[in-house]
């Protein structure tokens, strides 16, 4: 599986997705971390990832329909990164075979 990690979540994110055998990159790695929403989305399009994100925007741009990539909404408060990357690490493969069922928005809280 592929995933775009966006600016406001920590590369340790994509290193995460990395170790687990997917494909991860984060914004800023791939000099897209000052883009607006609509070059983002048309990278995770372009490359078929899906796009990693706290940014409410994209979840509104996918529930227009269209062609979209999926998109996993993180809903949770600002928290410490390892806090984060331990929340979110066992649901990884839960992210996954929702993406394969063919769930375009994913929110996790």
């Amino acid at each position: 599986m592929r995933f775009l990690i966006d600016a406001q979540l920590p590369p340790a994110l994509a290193r995460l997705l990395n170790d687990r055998a997917h494909v991860a990159e984060h914004v800023n790695a791939i000099g897209l971390g000052e883009s607006p929403d609509r070059d983002l989305w048309r990278y995770a399009l372009e490359h078929g990832a899906a796009i990693v994100t706290k940014d409410e925007d994209f979840g509104n741009m996918a529930a227009l329909g269209g062609d979209a990539p999926t998109v996993v909404w993180v809903r949770v408060g600002n928290t410490r990164r390892t806090a984060l990357l331990a929340w979110f690490e066992p649901l990884i493969d839960d992210v996954v075979s929702l993406i394969e069922a063919g769930n375009r928005l994913i929110e996790l809280r």
